[in-house]
């Protein structure tokens, strides 16, 4: 039986990157894909979507799109950031606590699925965000930051240091993506066209390869 699933993500970046490297992939397991960004605010008839600014604003709009979609085929699943994750989030204060990474998003997320208005999610917290899994391979950021190129050698030494790049840290100044914003300046204001490029030259098998906890996602989804 072929699944229709439908992710909830942050932003534009994760939206990008789910149509141009998730949803090739998923087809071939008859999966097929819609994504698109949780809703944070209306004002004037008019949406405004991307970032979340409170968890209950993001229930609120999961909730709404499983009662437009209840049939059985249907599966829902969200794509959000761990690092400035909305203090109201279920189990954030028993995740904070913990200084495992893994640890953490598995309480957020065990949270989130007791907390949904069905059982057909499938939480999904990114350590520590999206630019994460550019930190799987940083050179894959030449092809369109060549003139970074000392920039992107500094990160790519970085990126060695740590075991995967998931556990590099959620700082304010040292987040995935404050790094590369610091040797790649151009990067803040084309990420939602060069982050998806960029993690598309990189590989899903590398991705999964380097990143264990967005590994074991893929393949929750895979299993659809």
């Amino acid at each position: 039986m072929a699944i229709r699933l439908h992710f909830i993500v942050e932003g534009q970046t994760e939206e990008t990157f789910v149509n141009q490297t998730l949803i090739p992939h998923l087809k071939r397991f008859s999966i097929w894909v819609k994504a698109r960004c949780v809703e944070t605010r209306r004002k004037g008839g008019v949406k405004y979507r991307g970032g979340i600014v409170s968890y209950q604003k993001a229930r609120k709009d999961i909730a709404l799109w499983m009662l437009e979609d209840q049939n059985t085929d249907a599966r829902f699943t969200t794509m959000f950031d761990l690092y400035a994750l909305p203090h109201d989030f279920p189990g954030y204060e028993e995740a904070a606590r913990l200084q495992d990474p893994y640890d953490r998003v598995r309480i957020l997320e065990d949270s989130l699925r007791e907390d949904a208005p069905d059982s057909r999610l499938i939480p999904y917290i990114q350590l520590h965000e999206f630019e994460a899994l550019l930190l799987a391979d940083p050179q894959k950021f030449d092809a369109q930051f060549n003139e970074n190129r000392v920039g992107i050698q500094r990160l790519v030494r970085m990126a060695n240091g740590f075991k995967s790049p998931e556990l590099i840290d959620d700082g304010p100044d040292s987040a995935p993506s404050k790094r590369i914003a610091e040797e790649i300046p151009a990067y803040p204001r084309s990420k939602v066209s060069a982050g998806p490029i960029t993690a598309e030259r990189i590989g899903l098998h590398t991705l999964r390869t380097k990143c264990e906890h967005f590994d074991a996602w893929l393949g929750k989804l895979e299993s659809l």
